[in-house]
């Protein structure tokens, strides 16, 4: 079993399409029209271009707008990606304008920070420690 999909949901795909790609890095995967507004549109590290999806899905039912929001309030990140170096992405995105939530924090075995995706979602990225 493996995952070969998730998902963030977005206010506005195009912005979401900007900012994990042109800020975050990642690489457009898919890109179908669905409907009259929406798209199924993934994109993929880089790194990994075979490897697990993350669909930028539009926010268009209430209960995920509430699920959303709800861990916004709370401070909690809704997906986690795994980066080599905490700090220096930590640096980096902070340079490109990013706005974090948690700065880089070593807990044990790892090191975490939080950002705003501006697109309504919290993001955590993670390093382990060797």
């Amino acid at each position: 079993m493996k995952i070969r999909l998730t998902s963030v949901f977005v206010d506005d795909q195009a912005k979401a399409l900007h900012f994990y790609t042109e800020i975050l890095g990642f690489v457009k995967k898919h890109d179908v029209p669905v409907g009259e507004k929406d798209r199924w549109l993934t994109v993929v590290s880089p790194e990994e271009p075979g490897g697990a999806e993350l669909l930028l899905e539009p926010l268009g039912h209430p209960a995920a707008r509430t699920y959303r929001d709800t861990l916004v309030g709370e401070g909690i990140p809704l997906a986690q990606f795994a980066v080599d170096d905490v700090q220096a992405e930590y640096e980096r995105l902070h340079g490109l304008g990013v706005r974090f939530t948690q700065e880089p924090l070593e807990m044990g075995p790892v090191t975490t920070a939080v950002f705003d995706d501006t697109c309504g979602n919290l993001i955590q990225i993670v390093t382990q420690a060797s």
